[in-house]
């Protein structure tokens, strides 16, 4: 069944469907709510809240737009709302080395390579709107016009973030002594 189908099934007050929906998305809504919270609890909640909001907003879905992406552009709203609400909590995680080893433990589920301490320890460290757009480009697979249309920021505004995000988290694994052990 598509997208489309279960969205539809849903308009019509088939729970079932909706859940067939967050089945399908959880662990990539998860994945991503987790490297750009860095906390396995914070990420749990922004999802469980932006599959509500979805579930909500499901009437005002506009089916010309991927089930996907407008998903997604809810998430990414609820983590930016998260990171600016907890401003003060996100800095003292970049600094805080018992927040960084809580994130680096990789939990399960996680996708091929991406449990790589070194590196959810330097994706933590990059700004979040480098993060979202890396996360979103190279965990997500998505195209800057997809990127675009979820996250409100421009094609090269978007090249830009991966860019500078991806020299400096290059930097940063080339510098760190547990890559070169």
């Amino acid at each position: 069944m598509t997208d489309a189908e279960l969205v539809v099934r849903t308009r019509a007050g088939d729970p079932e469907a909706f859940g067939s929906l967050v089945a399908r998305y959880y662990d990539a809504c998860w994945r991503f709510a987790y490297h750009m919270l860095g906390e396995r609890a914070d990420a749990e909640d922004v999802v469980q809240d932006s599959f509500l909001r979805a579930y909500l907003a499901i009437g005002r879905y506009d089916e010309r737009d991927q089930f996907r992406g407008w998903l997604f552009r809810i998430l990414t709203n609820q983590c930016r709302n998260y990171l600016t609400s907890r401003g003060r909590r996100t800095k003292r995680f970049v600094q805080d080395d018992l927040a960084i080893e809580s994130a680096a433990a990789p939990p399960p589920g996680l996708a091929p390579g991406v449990e790589d301490d070194v590196l959810i320890r330097a994706l933590a460290q990059l700004d979040p709107l480098q993060r979202e757009a890396l996360l979103l480009k190279y965990a997500e697979g998505l195209e800057y016009a997809e990127m675009s249309a979820m996250t409100g920021a421009g094609e090269s505004a978007l090249k830009m973030r991966v860019k500078r995000g991806s020299e400096r988290l290059r930097a940063m694994l080339s510098a760190s002594p547990e890559q070169s052990s």
